[in-house]
């Protein structure tokens, strides 16, 4: 790390990090020396010997945040480092990764059909290794000046506005504990892991407040019987712990299904549904009603479209949704229909 800067006696002045909160000063007498002099010194003495292969440094680098992130967070990290990127990296010393092999793995995983997003999770974890090393160790990291880019995520499926009054009605006509949950989750917003997670002790009918404190998650397990294992944790982040007032909308709906306060909604019994149970019974559903296939987590951007569309403010949405920013809000959860964009138009005045 280097910062440069014209001092007042017309010099150039360049600084260069050594670790450990230390700084070398080099002069020259215009920009572009002063430039080519700290490339020059940084090549030859800023960054210490590695001594570390990929691995070794993963390693320690799991060591030193395994203690203050979630234990879904931990298995994500294990099993990404075990399938893909110890196997790539293997015992190779961390001074002679380059450019090279880092584009080199990106593209294996493409050939190997793992989405964009995927592998760009593992890039960020692989950049979170050598960041811990210069830090560390003084080692120089092969990410500096690297931009890597990937394309955006498709945007999510969801159902368009009769599509949604058709599930509304199969719901109704349905009437069961899941159909009510699901119901609930349309008219609030919740993520699927919450919904799972959500207890009767959670909602508080006579004050119309709903406490979102938890969530249901299936991960990988130490066990050699069991590969996977339910566990209920934190939510997503600290914003996901929230209040939601419950709609009026829906509380006849749900109330009908109330049982004893450490039961959950969805079960009726104090033992939980797990997300991809809930899910496969959402695609029955939509089957029943004749609508198309729809993951359970698009409710959730058509709860967050209709709400705007209705006039809801942006920050109220936000925090409705559990969003940390209100960017996340905007960027990923807003879908304006055509008939909207049609309305919208014809709303501005062209002149003519």
């Amino acid at each position: 790390m280097s910062s440069i800067y014209k001092r007042k006696d017309g010099r150039w002045e360049g600084r260069i990090y050594k670790g450990n909160g230390n700084y070398v000063s080099y002069y020259a007498h215009s920009r572009q020396d002063i430039e080519e002099l700290l490339l020059h010194m940084s090549e030859k003495s800023v960054y210490s010997e590695c001594r570390h292969s990929f691995k070794e440094l993963f390693t320690q680098w799991f060591d030193n945040i395994s203690l203050n992130i979630k234990e879904s967070t931990a298995c994500n990290y294990k099993m990404k480092a075990k399938t893909h990127l110890i196997p790539y990296f293997k015992d190779i010393n961390c001074s002679e990764v380059n450019e090279k092999d880092i584009y080199g793995f990106i593209n294996i995983k493409r050939e190997e059909n793992l989405s964009d997003r995927y592998i760009a999770d593992m890039i960020v974890m692989v950049k979170s290794v050598f960041k811990f090393g210069t830090k560390t160790y003084n080692y120089k990291n092969p990410f500096n000046g690297l931009k890597i880019s990937f394309k955006k995520s498709e945007k999510v499926k969801v159902l368009d506005s009769e599509q949604y009054s058709a599930l509304q009605k199969e719901l109704a006509s349905e009437n069961s504990r899941t159909s009510a949950a699901v119901s609930l989750a349309m008219a609030t917003g919740l993520r699927i892991g919450e919904l799972c997670a959500l207890q009767w002790k959670d909602v508080d009918i006579k004050k119309r407040i709903l406490t979102v404190s938890k969530t249901i998650q299936r991960i990988k397990s130490e066990d050699t019987v069991n590969k996977t294992k339910i566990i209920i944790t934190d939510p997503k982040t600290e914003s996901s712990k929230r209040l939601i007032p419950i709609p009026e909308c829906i509380v006849s709906i749900i109330e009908k299904h109330k049982s004893k306060p450490e039961c959950f909604i969805l079960s009726g019994t104090e033992k939980a549904c797990e997300p991809r149970t809930l899910q496969y019974r959402f695609q029955k559903i939509l089957s029943n009603a004749k609508l198309p296939s729809v993951h359970f987590h698009s409710l959730r951007h058509v709860f967050a479209t209709r709400c705007l569309q209705s006039g809801m403010d942006v920050k109220t949405l936000s925090e409705i949704l559990g969003h940390s920013r209100i960017e996340t809000t905007l960027n990923l959860y807003v879908h304006s229909s055509f008939e909207q964009k049609i309305k919208a138009l014809n709303m501005v005045d062209m002149g003519f």
